[in-house]
């Protein structure tokens, strides 16, 4: 999908044909956009195909005509009906007229950006449009690592109770996205400083503390990410054992009780073999059957009582 938009007097419009300054954004575009926006703006077809190559790296790559500005951006895929974080490259590139973004599908990153009054945004101030996107989009890696670190604190709740492996697992997906947030985080790192010593975009004073607050934020996440992933490693390994225990508690429960139930079960046994009942006690008392149950009663309460002093259970 090819959108163009381009600032009025502080506010961000949509419009039909590219003009100078604009901003052409492409989300999962089709070839004929590709075509028409390499064609018109002079910019090599792979150059636009990189950012649609889930697997593409970041970097930053200096042409005659333009820049190309790879990084990778948070994204939330849903699987099961439960929310996966992982990453997907996102595509700048700043050509002569216009800023042009490329993505596999809509981000919050540019979705903000796109809003009727989107402050502090102006399409014609190309550089500093190029550092919002960035600052927005590590802005957004503390927002979801926030999300994470909020998911764990619950997953472990459940985890001082569960005998299940299903706790884990969620615990196993939510690293799994701290891996995928660490690396990407630490390659737009590398593109962030080769742009702070590039001399080819233009930056004034102002663009250059932007920068320095990207990066920091960068940092700041990849710091906290760090951590965080620590955390949900050293608490899988604890509560690893901590299942294994709750389950070993639940079978020596089971054991205690089929001792206890043991007891009746020999007593009863014994009354219903097929002999001469002369000899086993109360057969021919009228009371016999509820003397027999009253025996087989507090012999079992003697041994549950015993084994609780003991601490089996």
């Amino acid at each position: 999908m090819k959108k163009i938009f381009k600032t009025f007097e502080a506010e961000m419009r949509q419009i039909s044909e590219p003009e100078k300054d604009c901003w052409i954004s492409l989300v999962k575009p089709t070839e004929k956009e590709l075509a028409e926006v390499a064609e018109e703006y002079c910019i090599e077809p792979d150059d636009l195909r990189a950012a649609l190559d889930e697997e593409e790296r970041s970097r930053i790559e200096l042409e005659d005509n333009y820049t190309l500005i790879l990084v990778d951006i948070p994204a939330v895929e849903k699987n099961k009906g439960k929310d996966i974080y992982t990453t997907e490259p996102l595509g700048i590139i700043l050509a002569k007229d216009a800023i042009i973004t490329v993505c596999l599908e809509e981000t919050p990153v540019l979705y903000a950006l796109k809003q009727k009054h989107a402050n502090e945004l102006r399409t014609h101030m190309r550089t500093r449009f190029v550092l919002q996107i960035l600052y927005r989009n590590a802005s957004l890696y503390l927002q979801y690592l926030r999300v994470i670190n909020k998911l764990s604190d619950k997953i472990e709740q459940k985890l001082h109770v569960s005998t299940e492996n299903r706790e884990l697992i969620e615990l196993l997906e939510l690293e799994k996205s701290l891996v995928y947030f660490t690396t990407s985080l630490r390659s737009n790192e590398v593109v962030l400083e080769k742009l702070l010593k590039s001399d080819r975009v233009k930056k004034y004073p102002e663009d250059e503390d932007l920068l320095e607050d990207v990066i920091v934020e960068n940092r700041q996440a990849i710091e906290m990410a760090n951590i965080y992933s620590g955390i949900l490693s050293g608490m899988m390994d604890a509560f690893a054992s901590v299942i294994s225990n709750n389950l070993n508690i639940v079978m020596k429960f089971l054991a205690v009780m089929t001792i206890v139930l043991s007891v009746p079960t020999i007593i009863f046994a014994a009354y219903g073999m097929n002999v001469n009942s002369a000899g086993m006690p109360f057969a021919n008392s009228p009371f016999g059957f509820l003397i027999v149950v009253v025996i087989s009663l507090v012999v079992s309460i003697a041994v549950a009582v015993y084994l609780a002093k003991k601490k089996t259970f």
